[in-house]
């Protein structure tokens, strides 16, 4: 198979072949078919008067083939030499990027291209190579991380099963009923975790139904209320409509993660959250407020990752968390180009804020 530089050579020889060829013919077009194919001898004319043979078109030919078959074959010489050069300097930068598809290949998606120079388009592909290599490295290394963090949680319930069915076991005596209400807690926390994952995996595709985020609001805030009152937690809803485009059930798991994680991370008693509606230009807003302890500005960017906890969940009969409210609300968003802002709040807890378009006018695009 031959090489594109080979075929660029090739390219290189025969364009300048036939640009040769063409100025020859140009050549016997324009001046030799203009030469006679007898000699004429003319008497002496003008002041002063000359004598000469005038050229034959035959001797011309006979003269010129050999001296321009050199020219053609030493132009065939030089296209293929300065064609092999040239291809390879400007092949060279092409060069570079497969090497560096080749270390991606094998595992390293550290190296980078880097290239240097005018902004060409080897350039601009070698910049959108390096682009690509960047997220790849962030999404496998979140995915890494990911995986770490979901097998060690998944495992944490398997071990408190059999750690209680052991003891169980070696204890006949023991209260069977508080056994079974043991292993309920940890078989739910299992479950909620396996549906928080699946969540997580399928958030990033979505639909386009007319959604209103003020009733989504309502509808989470009437069903969190009794975690709310056994909490002694003032729960309110305020604004008016906030029409988005999107899938119905990631919103309305968005907003619930929303209101849930501002309840649990609240005050042991006596505090607020308050969910607040509205437009904002061509924006949808949905913002979710709560009391609590001060949040770390280091600590709240990390908030979204999948198994990160903020301050110390104070709970009653419930069981703990598993830690990805917050990042399944960043997916969700993301998925319906949106965006989404966490900021401490000014006396203690944290203010999210989440908008997304009012009106899209072309199909939402998955991340």
């Amino acid at each position: 198979m031959a090489s594109a530089r080979l075929k660029l050579t090739l390219s290189y020889a025969a364009f300048l072949m036939v640009a040769g060829v063409l100025l020859l013919a140009t050549v016997w077009v324009f001046l030799l078919r203009y030469v006679p194919e007898q000699g004429l001898i003319a008497p002496g004319s003008g002041n002063p008067p000359v004598d000469g043979v005038f050229p034959v078109r035959s001797e011309l030919l006979r003269a010129f083939a050999p001296r321009a078959a050199a020219v053609l074959a030493l132009l065939l010489v030089f296209s293929l030499v300065g064609g092999w050069i040239l291809a390879g300097r400007m092949l060279a930068p092409l060069t570079r990027i497969t090497a560096a598809a080749r270390l991606v290949g094998s595992g390293s998606l550290a190296h980078r291209i880097r290239m240097t120079g005018r902004r060409d388009e080897f350039r601009e592909l070698s910049d959108a190579f390096d682009a690509m290599l960047e997220q790849l490295e962030s999404h496998v290394a979140e995915q890494r991380r990911f995986a770490a963090n979901a097998s060690h949680e998944l495992r944490t319930p398997l071990a408190i099963t059999r750690a209680l069915l052991d003891v169980a076991r070696k204890d006949p005596a023991s209260d069977r009923a508080e056994l079974v209400e043991r292993l309920h807690e940890v078989n739910t926390r299992a479950i909620d975790l396996t549906e928080a994952l699946l969540l997580l995996s399928r958030g990033d595709r979505v639909t386009r139904d007319p959604v209103d985020l003020s009733l989504l609001a309502e509808e989470a805030a009437e069903t969190l209320l009794p975690p709310a009152e056994q909490r002694r937690i003032t729960l309110e809803v305020t604004g008016g409509a906030a029409p988005a485009a999107g899938s119905a059930e990631l919103l309305a798991r968005m907003v619930t993660n929303l209101v849930q994680n501002a309840i649990v991370h609240n005050l042991p008693s006596g505090g607020t959250v308050t969910v607040h509606t509205g437009t904002d230009g061509d924006s949808s807003v949905l913002r979710v407020a709560n009391t609590g302890p001060r949040l770390a500005p280091d600590l709240v960017p990390t908030l979204t990752e999948p198994f990160q906890r903020g301050a110390e969940r104070v709970r009653t009969d419930e069981h703990p968390g598993v830690g990805l409210g917050l990042a399944i609300v960043h997916r969700i968003v993301r998925a319906h180009d949106g965006t989404l802002d966490l900021v401490p709040g000014p006396a203690g807890g944290l203010v999210v804020t989440v908008r997304l378009t009012a009106r899209l006018t072309g199909p939402l695009t998955p991340r």
